[in-house]
């Protein structure tokens, strides 16, 4: 399967910073080597060890990460590529799914709308619309306590920050998904996805036939 992936890039100083910040992507494994995390990037592991991470999607056929960044410090960062192996959306080996894995943004830089500008940009130019994209939000991700939020007020920060690439909440019968109200499955189907791999995902979200 072609994995299109054209570079982009915005730099812009905000409102009351005095250092530019670019966002761009997707970049290569060597340009990622060439940079260093923000020591707040730990959402998932140690910002050295995510560091890494973003390196190894990045050379993945179908990976692609976005970073935004000052200088030569990542503030932010977007990961997508294929389901882990050992979730439910692994299943039929679909490569037309692709799951926006991981989104974090460095404390002192959340107020810059970094995490939809990341996101937008990997959407630019068509370069998604020949796969269906989706993420799985679990409140046990959120960073509660730095942003002072409800789980339900960052659930809805969640979903407003989808939707600006048009992804849309979509049921499933997932157990992790269903174990609390506040988790949910967000889907974008491109404009190019056959309905043969809309009905393949339908199978995959919906495993108990009764409720299928």
């Amino acid at each position: 399967m072609d994995h299109k992936k054209i570079y982009h890039s915005h730099s812009f100083v905000p409102s009351g910073l005095d250092a530019e910040i670019t966002v761009e992507g997707p970049v290569s494994p060597d340009h990622l080597r060439g940079l260093q995390m923000h020591a707040d990037l730990d959402a998932f592991r140690k910002p050295r060890d995510q560091h890494e991470a973003l390196i190894e999607i990045a050379e993945l056929p179908e990976g692609r990460i976005i970073i935004a960044r000052t200088g030569d410090w990542i503030v932010g960062y977007v990961t997508f590529h294929y389901p882990d192996e050992i979730e439910r959306w692994s299943q039929g080996n679909m490569p037309d799914l692709i799951e926006l894995g991981a989104i974090e943004v460095a404390n002192s830089y959340r107020a810059l709308g970094l995490g939809k500008k990341m996101i937008r940009l990997a959407f630019t130019d068509g370069q998604l619309e020949n796969v269906i994209t989706f993420t799985t939000e679990y409140y046990w991700h959120w960073d509660l306590e730095s942003s002072g939020l409800s789980v339900w007020d960052y659930r809805k920060m969640m979903e407003n920050l989808m939707k600006c690439v048009d992804m849309v909440w979509f049921a499933t019968d997932d157990p992790e998904i269903c174990s609390h109200p506040a988790n949910c499955l967000m889907v974008r189907i491109g404009s190019k996805v056959p309905l043969a791999s809309v009905e393949q995902f339908d199978r995959i979200r919906f495993q108990q036939r009764f409720m299928y």
